[in-house]
């Protein structure tokens, strides 16, 4: 396994991050997909012994239970000061006033549940998971610094926003004195780069490492593009991202398993490798539902494509519809 810095810090993390949106209760999720807790735990810990040492989950992904699965799973295979945790917190945990969102009270509230859900005193990537148009921007970054500062989170980070909004929120911590973001969760792969053309400068610009989620754009980038799996027969929200521009997809997947042809290798290796060269991308987010997934991902890390291969593989690309920033 390979590691690099996160952004402009110090904090050592894995080249891949294993996602835990798959691990969870299936009646408590909109996704019927997700592995339970027996399922779950041989796929932790075999990213454990394949040297992953980053884990990103939520408090929504299956109502808190994801966040269950993980805890005890790390507790019981892990060492808690070499893992790098993340949890997100804005999407709506209970009915009623204040059960979403990033409003002071929601974010005490939320990071606390979620510490008792984990089994830990703090977590090292606290990331707020969408922009909230409710809440005075000032009020969600001052709770986070205090939640830094009370020894809850170690770093903050931000998912799924516009570019504008981004900067505004690094403004406003740096006139302020709070806390910084320090890493960026956004959606990025090779049939969905419209991260390139704001976001992935302004991160690199100022010192912000990119954590993309769907790196494998729900697996279409990895199979026949005939070919579909439970989940892509039942994931809607993957359907919402994808299909309405599937026909110019197509050629994108095709040129990744020409690509993989070449060099003999699966597709999955072709995907990542094109994500790792991308800068600054200290660690993709790769979700697993087979021992066999961390594995064929982890093989990506020895695949190195030249200029004419990334360029080969961008060309047919056409620009998108923005998907999950609201």
């Amino acid at each position: 396994m390979e590691y690099m810095k996160l952004g402009n810090t110090g904090l050592d993390v894995s080249r891949l991050c294993l996602g835990c949106m798959s691990f969870g209760e299936a009646e408590k999720w909109i996704h019927q997909w997700v592995l339970n807790e027996e399922q779950s735990r041989p796929i932790i810990k075999k990213a454990l012994d394949l040297g992953l040492n980053f884990f990103d989950t939520a408090n929504v992904y299956s109502m808190g239970t994801s966040e269950e699965i993980l805890g005890r799973a790390l507790k019981d295979y892990a060492n808690r000061d070499e893992i790098v945790l993340a949890t997100k917190v804005h999407g709506r945990m209970h009915e009623g006033p204040n059960g979403a969102g990033l409003s002071r009270k929601a974010i005490m509230s939320e990071i606390d549940k979620s510490l008792k859900r984990l089994g830990t005193d703090y977590v090292d990537l606290f990331i707020i998971h969408r922009w909230d148009y409710h809440t005075p921007l000032e009020e969600t970054m001052e709770a986070l610094h205090d939640v830094v500062k009370a020894g809850k989170a170690r770093y903050i980070g931000a998912s799924a926003m516009y570019a504008w909004q981004f900067q505004k929120a690094l403004h406003v911590a740096e006139k302020n004195g709070w806390t910084r973001f320090v890493s960026m969760q956004n959606h990025l792969n090779l049939i969905y780069r419209e991260e390139e053309r704001e976001m992935l400068p302004l991160c690199k610009e100022e010192g912000i490492g990119v954590t993309p989620y769907s790196p494998l754009a729900s697996g279409r980038l990895t199979r026949d593009w005939s070919e579909t799996t439970h989940r892509s027969e039942t994931d809607q929200i993957q359907k919402s991202k994808y299909d309405a521009t599937a026909d110019a997809d197509r050629l994108v997947v095709e040129r990744v398993a020409a690509m993989a042809e070449k060099y003999g290798v699966p597709r999955i290796h072709i995907a990542l490798a094109w994500l790792l060269q991308k800068e600054p991308v200290p660690a993709p987010i790769i979700g697993a539902t087979k021992i066999s997934h961390l594995e064929d991902a982890v093989g990506a890390l020895s695949v190195k494509l030249t200029t004419e291969e990334i360029a080969f593989l961008e060309e047919p690309y056409v620009p998108h519809p923005i998907v999950g920033h609201n």
